[in-house]
């Protein structure tokens, strides 16, 4: 501990006091900083940031150059010049990550991944001291979603199993406000639960904030040299003011035109497909072609998608986005608006075009059903797939090289060499910006635009989500334990920018139920268009006003963290005042 604690001190990392203030860490005055939930000092992902430190950290101090062999290859470590980047650079390391370990591991397959007792309970605290703050908030997220997902599912079922007599034309549109009700009261109950699990982990939200915009401020930082105040600085201040603008329009400028080349690609390419797909589903007759052509059709799709998610990567490159989560949060808004055309609108063309409410109930069900399955075998399938011909290669390898009969068994000698083999936890359309969460919460937020979207067609739709969920839980957590390199652990303080989907898919569903209400009770003979058209648009305004209003009745914050935060802030500001106090004192004794 000890020496991370010096490595610390030399990074000059910044962590949460006792007094809620984030402060250089300084190793001699240890006790004023938060320890984790378990008692330890560091985090996993400070600890993992400290390794890396000390390790990239051995250089060559001395005044010449020092020659290494490895293999019969030789090479020279240069002056001043890190060790590792050496020997990664020459191809003797091959890459650097964080090894399981083999004890939490176990227990965390025993008390989590394979515990089926409770299907959405999680050692969440033990999460985070395992995987780090974005992968247990992720999991936190999906625990608390799937939770809630029982309320709608009840109601769901029980629109469909009960006889509500004369009342039973009123059941839909009750259902319906209830759902929107229950998201817009799930997301603000998510964000409580999320600043107390950063109260409890010690993170500083609002420097986490802070850090972030000290990212995205830094090349303001570099046109007006803050360091360097001077009377120059403030005669190049138009210019510089100019320079500024004349990089923020410009900034916007390029995410314009790649916004642009992606609704074109849409556009040209994917909305044809989807059209022509939705038109052979309406001419196969036979319930069975009809799941083949949609488990073709969606794996087809899965790769056009996933280019059209490379090509996001390419444009975000040459966008000028300040800061990397300024680029992550484009990359998503990005690829989603890809995946969002490519799951529903072959939805949107059934439910307006033909009106045909049982045809949009079946193509849900199958929607539903295949994407799940493929997902689920795609997900866990493929990374076990990758890691046994990985083995099979270097055991057949090995054998080869010490001349090994084909009967005798040649076994990876080390654990570091089996987990080498394992596939890294990256995202499907590239590694460069975002983890293999980014996959994840794709995969969440297309499943609650569905369900959410096309509630009163199908109600039921949300036991299939609650079911799919609670597996969900644990094939995620035996992919990460199991078949995977344990992940770099990332910083985040929430779920970022998908938490602007979910509420934009909030109100998507408010206009697409609306319309979902209007075409099936014209279609049923209860309402006229006209009146029932005017009662929809007035549900459907009552309702927006609802999503907007009930997010204020909700705080965001538990009273105990509230209450914590503005006692940190009064600790804070007295300990400032009195240093300010000492050092006027001090200035005042020379002055004298």
């Amino acid at each position: 501990m000890g020496i991370l604690g010096r490595a610390a001190s030399e990074m000059q990392m910044k962590k949460l006091t006792y007094i809620g203030m984030e402060l250089q860490f300084e190793w001699e005055q240890v006790a004023a900083f938060v320890r984790q939930p378990d008692g330890s000092l560091f985090s996993w992902r400070e600890r993992f940031t400290c390794f890396r430190y000390l390790i990239y950290g051995i250089v060559n101090k001395t005044n010449s150059e020092i020659s290494l062999k490895f293999d019969d290859k030789e090479f020279y470590w240069k002056q001043n010049e890190s060790l590792l980047r050496r020997l990664e650079d020459e191809g003797v390391v091959k890459l650097v990550f964080p090894l399981h370990e083999e004890v939490k591991r176990k227990q965390l397959l025993r008390n989590w991944a394979l515990n089926w007792h409770d299907f959405t309970w999680q050692p969440i605290d033990e999460v985070y001291s395992y995987f780090g703050t974005k992968i247990a908030t992720y999991f936190a997220f999906l625990g608390m979603y799937t939770r809630w997902l029982f309320f709608p599912a009840v109601s769901g079922l029980a629109t469909q199993l009960i006889d509500f007599g004369s009342f039973q034309w009123l059941v839909l549109p009750a259902f319906f406000i209830f759902v929107i009700s229950w998201a817009v009261f799930f997301l603000q109950f998510w964000k409580r639960k999320n600043s107390a699990l950063l109260a409890r982990w010690g993170i500083n939200y609002s420097f986490a904030e802070y850090k972030a915009s000290a990212n995205e401020l830094e090349p303001i930082r570099h046109y007006l040299s803050i360091e360097r105040v001077d009377e120059k600085n403030f005669d190049d201040a138009p210019a510089e003011k100019r320079r500024l603008q004349r990089n923020e329009w410009s900034g916007v400028l390029l995410r314009i035109r790649n916004n642009a080349i992606i609704v074109l690609g849409i556009i040209c390419l994917q909305l044809p497909f989807e059209l022509a797909y939705a038109h052979l589903y309406e001419k196969t007759e036979t319930e069975a072609l009809r799941y083949v052509l949609t488990a073709l059709y969606l794996v087809a799709i899965q790769y056009y998608t996933r280019i059209g998610g490379k090509v996001s990567v390419i444009l975000i490159k040459y966008e000028n986005n300040q800061g990397e989560q300024s680029s992550a949060d484009s990359l998503i808004y990005k690829v989603f608006g890809l995946y969002f055309m490519q799951s529903y609108i072959g939805l949107f063309y059934h439910a307006s075009l033909y009106r045909d409410i049982l045809t949009l109930r079946k193509v849900l069900i199958q929607r539903l059903v295949v994407s799940q399955v493929l997902e689920n075998l795609i997900e866990n399938s493929i990374p076990y797939l990758k890691y046994s011909y990985k083995k099979y290669s270097a055991v057949h390898k090995k054998r080869q090289e010490r001349e090994s009969p084909s009967g005798k068994s040649v076994r990876l000698s080390t654990r570091v060499e089996k987990e080498y083999l394992k596939p890294s936890y990256t995202a499907s359309i590239g590694e460069e910006l975002e983890d293999g969460l980014f996959d994840d919460f794709l995969e969440l937020a297309l499943q609650f635009g569905m369900i959410m979207m096309f509630a009163c067609a199908f109600p039921l739709i949300f036991c299939f989500a609650a079911l799919n969920n609670a597996t969900e839980i644990r094939a995620d957590a035996l992919k990460l334990l199991v078949m995977l390199k344990r992940p770099v652990p990332r910083a985040a303080a929430t779920i970022g920018a998908w938490l602007n989907i979910f509420q934009f898919l909030i109100v998507m569903a408010i206009c697409t139920n609306c319309l979902l209400l209007v075409c099936l009770y014209d279609e049923e003979g209860k309402w006229r268009i006209e009146p029932g058209l005017a009662a929809i648009l007035i549900m459907e305004h009552a309702l927006l006003l609802v999503k907007f209003g009930f997010s204020h009745f909700v705080p965001e914050e538990p009273a105990w963290v509230r209450a914590n935060r503005v006692r940190y802030v009064a600790q804070a500001q007295t300990v400032c005042s009195q240093q300010l106090l000492r050092s006027i004192s001090k200035l005042d004794r020379k002055w004298e």
